[in-house]
Formats: C-alpha cells, sequence, structure tokens
C-alpha cells in the first residue's frame, strides 16, 4: 500500500511547463503534434489555430513516456499524471493550491475554490461571492477581450476585475490603466470609482475661478448671450442630459448627478 502511494506520488510538481505543473504532455488532436498544454500549444502554433480542450484524448506520461487515452492515472508505470484530474475539461494540474473546480456553467474549470465564487447567469461567468447582488450585469461581459491588452477574457489564465459599470478587464491591465491617471473604463466612459470627494474639491475650485473671473453676478445681457449659444453634455455617469451655457461656473457640470465626466453633444431632437 506504502509502495502504491509513493509510486503514486513520485514526481509530483517536478514537471510541467510555465502554466500548469502536471506529469504528462497532451497530444493535439488539430494537429497531431505533443505539448505540455493547450497553452503551449496555441503560443507555438504559426497560424494562430487554438486546441480545443475538450477534444484532447490522448497524453503522455512524463515518467515512463507511455502515450494513453486521458486518466489521471499511469496506465503503465501508476504514477498520478495530476493531483486535480476534470474528465470534462480533460484537465490535469499538480498544484492544488490553486484549489481548482469544474463550473458547469462556464463549461470549464476555474481556480479559487467553488465556496468563494457564484455564477452569474446573466455575465456568463465566475464572480467573486463579494460581487454578488453587489454588481452591474452586462450580458456576457467576460465572453470579450480585454479592453488593454485584447487577451480574450473568459478563459485567461490572469486574475480579472469588474468595474462599478459591469465592463471586465485583467487587474493587471486596471492598474496599469491607473498608472497613467486614466480613471474612466476605456468602453463606456464611466468612472471607475466613488468620485465624490474629487467632485467637492473641483466644485469649490470652479467656484473660486468664477469669483476671480467675474468678481459679481453674470450681468442680464451677457446671460442672455450666453442663452443664445448655450449647449449640451451628456454624462458619463447617469447618461443624462444637461443645458450649459458658455462662460458659466461648472459648464461641464452635469445637474443630475453632479459629475464632472461629461462631453458635449449636440441638443435632443424635439418631436415634431
Amino acid at each position: 500500500m506504502e509502495l502504491d502511494e509513493a509510486r503514486r506520488g513520485f514526481g509530483k510538481m517536478g514537471f510541467g511547463c510555465k502554466h500548469y505543473r502536471r506529469r504528462c504532455r497532451i497530444r493535439a488532436p488539430c494537429c497531431s503534434d505533443v505539448f505540455h498544454c493547450r497553452h503551449c500549444h496555441n503560443e507555438s502554433t504559426k497560424d494562430g489555430h487554438e486546441l480545443d480542450r475538450h477534444a484532447v484524448e490522448s497524453v503522455i506520461c512524463l515518467v515512463c513516456d507511455t502515450e494513453q487515452p486521458i486518466g489521471q492515472v499511469c496506465t503503465n508505470c501508476g504514477v498520478c499524471m495530476g493531483e486535480y484530474f476534470c474528465r470534462t475539461c480533460k484537465f490535469l494540474d499538480d498544484d492544488v493550491d490553486k484549489e481548482q473546480y469544474h463550473c458547469k456553467d462556464c463549461g470549464i474549470c476555474r481556480v479559487g475554490g467553488r465556496e468563494n465564487f457564484f455564477h452569474c447567469q446573466k455575465c456568463g461567468s465566475c464572480y467573486s461571492i463579494t460581487l454578488r447582488d453587489k454588481h452591474r450585469c452586462i450580458e456576457d461581459s467576460m465572453k470579450n477581450n480585454c479592453p488593454i491588452c485584447y487577451e480574450y477574457l473568459f478563459d485567461s489564465l490572469r486574475e480579472t476585475s469588474v468595474l462599478r459599470c459591469g465592463h471586465t478587464m485583467h487587474l493587471q491591465c486596471f492598474h496599469e490603466m491607473l498608472k497613467h491617471d486614466k480613471f474612466t473604463c476605456p468602453m463606456c466612459s464611466m468612472s471607475i470609482f466613488d468620485m465624490e470627494k474629487f467632485l467637492s474639491a473641483l466644485d469649490a475650485e470652479v467656484s473660486m475661478s468664477c469669483i476671480f473671473s467675474h468678481g459679481f453676478l453674470m450681468p442680464s445681457l451677457l446671460a442672455y448671450v450666453c442663452w443664445l449659444v448655450q449647449g449640451w453634455i451628456v454624462c458619463n455617469d447617469c447618461r443624462d442630459t444637461t443645458r450649459v451655457y458658455p462662460g458659466m461656473a461648472g459648464q461641464r457640470k452635469c445637474c443630475h448627478c453632479q459629475s464632472y465626466n461629461t462631453c458635449r453633444v449636440a441638443p435632443p431632437v424635439l418631436p415634431a
């Protein structure tokens, strides 16, 4: 019994690639070549074709070099080729500290522990339980490319972040965006933080600017001229429109949510 256990655990964490630790390689059904994992395959192909994880049928044991139908234990030497094994995804991994689990709704294996995640049916992916009933749903939001690096998010190995607007991106890309002083979603331009303190400071600055510029209230004639050349802005945070006047204090400010995250738009078309 002890001998069988020793044989089964031989070489654990000693084999694999930069993506996964496992004691086998897979044969790609699309090109019949052998790779450590599907990511190694996808990174090496010149024509850009990708390996379908569910189509893998055979593996090669790295301990005894025996090719065999995919399974957890080598049929020849008895070594465990992966402490975690998912028959649905044809996936093996020795590094069980990742707390892998298979999500039936996603159709793939995830990491981080099943108890720490829930599957959002509308967003179409697993999110941290801290976001349950606390995020804005966007249909299939994870089945898109990261707006910064353009890598497909749904099965990416890198951690993702869900923004206030519901759009998603890699957490690493999110931090890089902040380093470049970008504080709005690259997809919809909504603010990514609660900007209340910043807006209060900006209000005070605009107010002081108005005092030093005019020193008194706008004369009625100037107000009338401004009314003639009035414009409109749309708020990127609440999506409401506001009428503004050139020269008025806070002419970029939304009158509905008080945000300055706005842009100029054409005036609304009124029904005839």
